[in-house]
């Protein structure tokens, strides 16, 4: 829609009429010789433009002055405003692969068993479809930890990436505080104001170079919450044991929760809680396009100087043209 970005400049709208009406016209003093037959003189001389031709040329004038004043005044078209949404959290999950995420006990809602890291695999990507307003990460662990994935909204790579881990790419063991600390410096450069961290784990940490806890501590520095999932068979011992302690004291430390899915479909619950807790936050950035359409009552101004002056100016040509007529005729004879 048209807008004007400087319209107090139609304040001088009036200007021209309050000049004519008040400042007293130019007169020419010139010297003149006075005759007996001055008014013969006169009728044969050609008459000054009547008074309604005088009348059309102001109102033309103070037509341009006005297109003129509209140029000055800015005229903009407005486009339909465009909205942008930015997210303000970044979320990264972080993922065990370790060989025990091989073991085939996890009971999916059909009754069927599956292994842990297939069940979590479904669960994870359908927990990223239902947020596509968050940057997410993500980390996966075993012996070691590492970034998959920076924090990003394309998640169809996300999902793809996930897809690709198997167990056992990370070694046989559990690194949970280091999976932390991958996290740290994954998120070191962001600027968003909510991070969190979710960590899936069937196991206890036996790998870290950093413990749990002190990564834990260190995360809070950083503001950044972690939410621990335990998966598996909490009643297991020896290298499949699952420390549930040290991941509730993680989620403690950090202000998160802590989870335990000993099933799909107990999973699944676990997520929607965490979609739930973490609600979608963007932050929503306008803004409107401004075409600057000063161009046209300036060209509309200018084409009626043109056509105004061209028209008096082939009247005048014309009427000289008949004047000079009769005296080129009487000369031929």
């Amino acid at each position: 829609m048209p807008h004007l970005e400087a319209p107090w400049w139609l304040l001088l709208a009036p200007l021209p009429w309050l000049i004519r009406r008040w400042l007293p016209p130019y007169r020419a003093s010139q010297a003149s010789v006075r005759v007996p037959f001055t008014r013969t003189i006169a009728a044969t001389v050609s008459q000054p433009a009547a008074a309604p031709e005088r009348a059309n040329a102001h109102r033309l004038y103070w037509l341009v002055w006005l297109l003129l004043l509209l140029a000055v005044c800015r005229p903009v078209v407005l486009a339909p405003p465009i909205e942008i949404h930015r997210p303000v959290r970044d979320l990264v999950l972080a993922i065990d692969i370790s060989e025990s995420m091989a073991t085939p006990d996890y009971e999916l809602a059909d009754g069927r068993r599956t292994d842990r890291l297939s069940a979590v695999k479904t669960v994870v990507e359908r927990f990223i479809a239902q947020r596509p307003n968050d940057r997410i990460g993500l980390v996966v662990f075993g012996s070691a930890a590492f970034p998959q994935a920076p924090p990003s909204q394309d998640h169809r790579v996300i999902t793809r990436l996930l897809a690709e881990v198997e167990t056992g790419m990370a070694g046989p063991k559990t690194a949970i505080g280091d999976a932390i600390g991958v996290t740290l410096r994954l998120l070191a450069a962001s600027t968003a104001t909510d991070k969190v961290l979710i960590v899936l784990t069937d196991g206890s940490d036996n790998a870290s170079q950093l413990a749990p806890e002190q990564a834990a501590a260190v995360a809070v520095g950083h503001n950044l919450t972690v939410h621990t999932i335990a998966v598996g068979d909490p009643a297991a011992t020896g290298q499949a044991e699952l420390e549930l302690s040290v991941l509730r004291q993680i989620a403690r430390i950090t202000g998160g929760q802590f989870f335990l899915a000993t099933d799909q479909r107990n999973l699944t619950k676990v997520y929607q809680t965490l979609d739930a807790i973490t609600p979608h936050q963007v932050q929503t950035l306008s803004f409107q396009p401004r075409h600057d359409v000063f161009w046209w009552p300036l060209a509309l101004a200018l084409g009626l100087l043109l056509a105004v002056n061209g028209l008096a100016l082939t009247q005048e040509w014309w009427h000289h043209r008949r004047a000079n007529r009769p005296q080129e005729h009487r000369d031929v004879h």
